[in-house]
């Protein structure tokens, strides 16, 4: 390995270190955007009985062939049925139950005639129709007109027409979205066994930052990284502890990483990782003994992010990484080596963004440092329909500072090493950040 790390062995050596974390069991809603681990099967039958899906009359079908609304078939209301219901009223020749939506489909009968194709139903005394919908029970005895006649099981959800009993319901590396959850609260089950979020503390060194809200003094800026890689950490699917900012003293440092690593399953400073005096990342882990591990801090070859720092840390060798401090860097740096590993702890199949090719859409050539990979904030539209290639518009420059610019961006232009100017509508890779 030469003294210049490539991005791609920078990132192989992240991923070599960190692995899916062990599964734990998690309640339903605590689950959610998790990887499900083992396959779910259905315990229950879905929906586990022959049930209605719409308000209406429980028949028989030979008892309304040929109803029409001049020669009405009438019949005789037995019971009524809601959601819910355990007794059901059997339905013989000539009878009708008036049955809810969901509620369970009575012996006898054959199907159901929304309540719309009726005329509501009488009650056993005048004036006593219903209302279609309404939810007062049907009087015993009353009669009520079908005017249409219904096929075999028309409007009647059978009993396992969703999942049968014992079939998949979910393969494990499920990423557990809101329908999943909700078929899961179908089938009975309470907890599932997921890979739980990477829990991630996230702090910025440097005596010159200030939070926001407070007034800047001289020399001093407001911290940004943290936020924005807090936000970034829970926008990949972690649990992000944001720590408030270390000033530059490596002793300070130390004891706030050792209070920390306590909740963390991975560790992500920014700020303190190049050559000068005061970076108190590099100072404080630098050397560490093997009883705490120790992070290695390397040159890539990248613009922006050539200071990164990687390791593993504490007794349970916590993997730490080091980004730069400039912001659009930081930012950058995540995408390319955080977010990944914090996907593979969390068991994703697909840990990379997604790319795209692109025309690059510019009235001038982009310049790029020999040697180095370039990546510039951009703006990217997507191929019409009937191609393949969309294009993508730079914004702003390549200084690491730039971050209104890395605010309008949804895409990173990818220039490799051995590219030094790209012209107009020339094809590039672009990472898509949305």
């Amino acid at each position: 390995m030469s003294d210049i790390w490539t991005v791609d062995e920078h990132l192989a050596d992240i991923l070599k270190a960190v692995g899916p974390l062990d599964p734990i069991e998690l309640q339903l809603l605590d689950a959610q955007d998790c990887v499900l681990t083992e396959d779910v099967t259905a315990p229950v039958a879905l929906p586990p009985f022959d049930n209605s899906s719409m308000d209406g009359y429980a028949v028989r079908t030979t008892d309304i062939e040929g109803a029409s609304e001049e020669y009405p078939a009438v019949l005789t209301v037995v019971g009524d049925i809601a959601a819910g219901a355990g007794e059901l009223p059997a339905v013989g020749p000539g009878q009708a139950a008036r049955i809810m939506t969901g509620a369970p489909l009575p012996p006898g009968a054959e199907a159901v005639v929304p309540v719309e194709w009726t005329d509501g139903g009488t009650g056993a005394g005048p004036a006593a129709a219903m209302a279609p919908h309404s939810s007062a029970p049907q009087a015993l005895g009353g009669e009520v007109r079908v005017h249409r006649p219904a096929r075999p099981r028309q409007h009647v959800r059978d009993r396992g027409s969703d999942l049968a009993a014992g079939t998949l319901a979910l393969r494990a590396g499920t990423v557990l979205g809101p329908s999943h959850i909700g078929l899961l609260a179908a089938i009975g089950r309470a907890t599932v066994p997921v890979r739980p979020r990477p829990r991630v503390v996230v702090l910025s060194t440097g005596s010159e930052l200030a939070q926001p809200g407070e007034a800047l003094g001289p020399g001093q800026i407001h911290d940004s990284n943290s936020f924005a890689l807090t936000a970034a950490v829970r926008a990949a699917g972690g649990v992000p502890y944001r720590v408030a900012t270390v000033a530059d003293d490596a002793a300070t440092l130390r004891a706030t990483l050792e209070d920390q690593l306590i909740r963390a399953d991975l560790v992500l400073t920014s700020g303190g990782v190049s050559v000068g005096a005061y970076d108190v990342v590099k100072e404080a882990l630098t050397g560490l003994d093997d009883t705490v591990g120790g992070v290695e801090f390397r040159r890539l070859a990248m613009q922006p992010g050539k200071p990164q720092g990687f390791g593993l840390v504490g007794a349970d060798r916590t993997p730490l990484l080091a980004l730069p401090g400039n912001p659009v860097s930081s930012y950058v740096s995540f995408e390319l080596f955080v977010r990944p590993a914090l996907r593979a702890m969390a068991g994703h199949a697909g840990i990379h963004r997604p790319r795209a090719r692109a025309r690059l859409d510019s009235d001038r050539d982009l310049p790029s440092p020999a040697g180095k990979r370039q990546y510039l904030r951009g703006a990217h539209t997507p191929p019409p329909p009937g191609e393949t290639t969309g294009t993508v518009t730079p914004l702003g420059g390549p200084g690491s500072h730039l971050l209104g610019a890395l605010a309008r961006a949804d895409a990173l232009i990818e220039i490799p090493e051995d590219v030094t100017s790209v012209s107009p509508g020339a094809e590039l890779d672009v990472v898509l950040l949305t």
